[in-house]
């Protein structure tokens, strides 16, 4: 192959990097804007996250409220830890299924191919790898 085939070749995936860049960016704009939602407690925690992987909104049950502010003690504190684990559990499962909403936009984007395993791939689209 000759030194100009190689530039030529050099200036080809030039084009398409910057191609693949432009579109993970609109990737990343669209993820921001999509939501997930994921409950614990049979509905009592709900936990909205976007496909960048933030938290949108936490929101506690009415019911699971009164029954925590009932008394005119302090609440219990295994109904305090009650909720904590609740608000942890929906908060795990919204982000699963962020990770899962933004590998199913993954595969769209490169039309099926699985990129999982190219190394900072995941910061590139604003998220950390999870467990």
């Amino acid at each position: 192959m000759s030194m100009f085939e190689n530039f030529k070749n050099l200036a080809g995936l030039m084009g398409q990097a910057k191609e693949i860049r432009q579109k993970v960016e609109r990737l990343q704009a669209d993820l921001a804007r999509q939501t997930v939602e994921a409950d614990a407690g049979a509905g009592a925690v709900r936990v909205v996250a976007n496909g960048k992987l933030q938290i949108v909104s936490v929101r506690l049950d009415r019911t699971l409220l009164l029954t925590l502010t009932s008394t005119e003690n302090e609440p219990e504190e295994a109904d305090q830890q009650m909720v904590e684990d609740l608000i942890a559990a929906a908060t795990n499962a919204a982000l699963s299924k962020a990770r899962d909403l933004i590998q199913q936009e993954m595969r769209k984007l490169t039309g099926g191919l699985d990129l999982g395993s190219i190394p900072g791939l995941d910061k590139l689209l604003g998220g950390e790898s999870g467990p």
